[in-house]
């Protein structure tokens, strides 16, 4: 899946001159089918990683390949078709389109795809009902629960059928109870499809039941818990 070395990103800093160095030399293989949460202080580069492993932005330097492919090389056109094939994508503030209703966001991931109108609306309507939205499907953003958005997020994300799920704090703006309920959704359909997941989070409590954790501090990633199989 993913073999990254020597993974490197540099910004350029609010003072004429200055390089904010986010990522040090990230060494880290993700293999197909793992469940990985990152976790590290803020403003050490957990985003900026995800970023990365999204296809969202660019290297620095080093290596960063995807199914053997090195991401820093592709052209944007390639890149593009990569990102909408293969990547989905959950963030903590879901990132909804409020005049859509929630079928019609989660259609919104398969129109770069070329897909018919049909065939998008019959997705969209298995994705939310596996997700136990299949009674919300003509509701608006502000209709449902943030709990009920971030499923609708989880729908979009899932509906183009991705190698991967990338998400950026998912269940940072849930209370406790619909954070578990969340966790527990991605947990049954990472099992169930064999996706890999990969997700950056502040939640102690969530970081204690992935079956791999990493840290980042000051841009270097260090593995705190390997999976353990059987």
């Amino acid at each position: 899946m993913y073999e990254i070395s020597g993974l490197t990103k540099v910004y350029d800093g609010k003072r004429k001159g200055e390089k904010v160095h986010a990522l040090q030399g990230v060494d880290v293989v993700i293999p197909d089918n793992d469940m990985l949460a990152i976790q590290g202080p803020t403003g050490h580069g957990k985003s900026t990683l995800l970023q990365l492993l999204g296809g969202l932005d660019r290297p620095s330097g080093g290596s960063l390949k995807f199914d053997g492919q090195e991401l820093a090389k592709m052209g944007e056109m390639q890149l593009t078709k990569l990102r909408a094939q293969n990547f989905g994508y959950i963030f903590q503030g879901f990132n909804l389109i409020p005049t859509l209703t929630a079928q019609e966001n989660v259609e919104t991931a398969l129109v770069p795809l070329g897909i018919p109108a049909t065939e998008r609306r019959e997705r969209a309507v298995r994705a939310l009902t596996e997700v136990g939205l299949g009674e919300r499907l003509g509701h608006l953003q502000t209709e449902l629960s943030g709990g009920q958005q971030q499923r609708v997020a989880i729908a979009r994300a899932l509906v183009k059928e991705p190698k991967v799920i990338l998400a950026d704090e998912p269940t940072g703006n849930l209370d406790e109870e619909t954070r578990d309920d969340i966790f527990a959704l991605l947990e049954r359909l990472w099992a169930e499809r064999g996706l890999t997941v990969i997700m950056v989070t502040h939640d102690s409590a969530l970081s204690k039941r992935v079956p791999r954790l990493a840290q980042i501090k000051h841009g270097k990633l260090t593995i705190k818990r390997e999976r353990v199989d059987g």
